[in-house]
């Protein structure tokens, strides 16, 4: 099998994995090496086999693997072409697409091949030969192997910018159902020892500028969201514990893809639920930067997000008794619970009003989003908050792309919302529409009916 084919199918065999985002690390050029990663750069794109424009060489080590895990393309019991890399060759390959202005770095993931030590041990030989023999210096993500040797581990630290280690599913009583040969020990002690490596590193650079540097981009994780029974509540509280114990910069969230048949799997006819991964990442986000705890987003009593509206809407509906604030006097952890303000404009606001009075101009003007914020602001000038009802708010927040029977391309921050009305949240919504259609209604009386009854069934929830 010659390199362009080995090439095609374990670049098709990487687009499962979705952690390739590259931001936090600031890796300089320096004389006669190859490449730089700054800090910022966003490098965040993946190659496809098609020739679409990429900047990180997204591929698997290799894809033959040990391992028959249920949800898996890639596992042992699936017939499938297979491939591996040998060490070389991958280095020559991402050199060679460097020089072609091809990419700007390496997202370097693999099956088991053999065991998960042979398998580190060829991925740090690779990663060796980029950093050694042809002096590259731009930005390396590699996911580590559940089960390897901490050494190997260590090693593979000091050679990439990011590590991460796939936690896959959010319960052992799912690995151990679906990923027998995986365990939750197994999993969370590399985590440990990256965690524990970073702060080593830190400390060591704040003393010498010219200390080692251990994944200076830190570490990330992903988790599978629909192939086993966990509800948001059970990940949600997962993802915050990942947050403060490892000091995680991101966790991922991917849509359960039917791509294997298997009993204990959804049916391969199954949509993917595109839209709870949304929700998800849209609750990832408050936990990050809005200073929210999963605690407030989710509780017992309801352990799903709801279809229809955002999580900060959503939460911000359901206390709507702490509204309208007026920005002018409100505290910073209020402003950023405020639907349409974002912690930029929070800190806008919160510096702005020290010499003057803000009105909705002015608001407008520091990036505050009006059209969610004004339900539940008051403001010089403006206080038609003040009569807002809590269901006609309701109303006018719901998504409206929920209802979309259009196609479009899915990214991770304008993902189609998917809900079924008269289902529990997190259920598809885009079926409802399309049911409708191939019963001969008209598409925008389709979504304006679904949509309705989003709202019947928004009233019933409140």
């Amino acid at each position: 099998m010659d390199l362009e084919q080995k090439l095609v199918i374990l670049a098709d065999s990487a687009k499962y994995d979705v952690a390739c985002t590259s931001s936090g690390t600031v890796r300089s050029g320096k004389d006669g090496m190859l490449g730089n990663s700054v800090g910022g750069a966003g490098i965040c794109h993946a190659f496809s086999a098609d020739g679409r424009c990429i900047s990180l060489l997204k591929v698997l080590m290799t894809n033959v693997c040990c391992y028959d895990c249920s949800y898996c393309t890639n596992r042992l019991s699936n017939d499938r072409p297979r491939a591996a890399f040998t060490p070389e060759e991958l280095a020559e390959l991402t050199i060679q697409f460097y020089r072609r202005n091809y990419i700007e770095g390496l997202f370097l993931s693999s099956a088991v091949l053999v065991s998960p030590d042979y398998t580190m041990e060829r991925m740090i030989r690779c990663l060796e030969l980029l950093r050694g023999k042809y002096r590259f210096n731009g930005y390396i993500h590699a996911k580590t192997i559940p089960g390897a040797d901490p050494e190997l581990v260590r090693q593979m630290g000091f050679l990439a910018d990011r590590l991460s280690v796939n936690i896959e599913l959010p319960s052992e009583a799912s690995l151990k159902m679906l990923a027998p040969d995986k365990t939750k020990a197994g999993i969370l002690r590399p985590m440990k020892q990256i965690a524990a490596g970073s702060e080593q590193s830190r400390k060591e650079l704040a003393l010498y500028r010219g200390a080692p540097r251990f994944a200076p981009a830190g570490q990330s994780t992903q988790m599978i969201v629909g192939a086993s029974p966990e509800t948001d509540y059970h990940i949600l509280h997962l993802t915050e514990g990942l947050y403060k114990k490892f000091g995680l910069k991101r966790v991922f969230y991917s849509a359960y893809l039917p791509v294997v048949e298997d009993q204990r799997l959804p049916a391969l006819n199954t949509r993917p639920p595109l839209l709870r991964e949304h929700r998800l990442y849209q609750a990832d986000w408050l936990l990050r930067f809005y200073d929210f705890s999963a605690a407030e987003l989710l509780d017992e009593q309801n352990q799903n997000f709801n279809p229809y509206l955002d999580p900060k809407c959503n939460w911000a509906i359901h206390h709507f008794e702490l509204f309208p604030v007026d920005v002018n006097r409100a505290p910073l952890e209020m402003l950023l619970r405020v639907p349409g303000i974002g912690p930029k404009s929070a800190r806008r606001i919160r510096n702005a009003r020290r010499m003057a009075s803000l009105g909705l101009e002015e608001l407008r003007r520091m990036g505050v989003v009006l059209k969610r914020a004004q339900y539940f602001i008051t403001c010089r000038g403006f206080s038609g908050a003040l009569n807002a009802r809590r269901e006609e708010v309701a109303r006018t927040l719901i998504d409206p792309q929920a209802f979309s029977v259009g196609v479009q391309q899915l990214s991770l921050f304008d993902t189609p919302s998917n809900a079924l009305p008269g289902e529990q949240p997190g259920a598809l919504a885009a079926p409802a529409v399309h049911r409708l259609i191939d019963e001969g209604v008209q598409p925008a009386l389709a979504a304006q009916t679904v949509k309705e009854e989003a709202v019947q069934w928004l009233a019933n929830a409140m």
